[in-house]
């Protein structure tokens, strides 16, 4: 049985690529400026790991001229919330109020 989300989970799993994530959480940037922010990597590492996260559409390349922007997709990271994170959401709020209610009794 094929899960949509397995091939994120994989490109997640690497630790490179979440690292480059990270850098696009804060803002858009060139490709250029990624491959620069791994010093201790080639071009050609930083641009398969790119890769990767284009394919499973966690990052999005827009060309201008000979510059390429990448930036975060959101959809695929929401898909993985929805399904793993909210539903524990009530789990995680009933559990707090009942701690609230315990350490501080009427």
């Amino acid at each position: 049985m094929d899960d949509p989300l397995d091939p994120i989970f994989k490109a997640l799993s690497d630790p490179t690529r979440r690292q480059i994530l990270d850098i696009l959480r804060k803002s858009p940037r060139r490709t250029t400026d990624l491959v620069e922010s791994f010093p201790h990597l080639s071009r050609f590492a930083v641009l398969k790991h790119l890769e990767v996260l284009k394919d499973t559409h966690l990052v999005i390349a827009t060309r201008n001229g000979r510059a390429v922007t990448n930036r975060i997709n959101p959809i695929p990271l929401r898909r993985l919330y929805e399904r793993w994170v909210s539903n524990f959401e009530n789990l995680w709020a009933e559990n707090l109020l009942r701690i609230k209610d315990l350490a501080e009794p009427d």
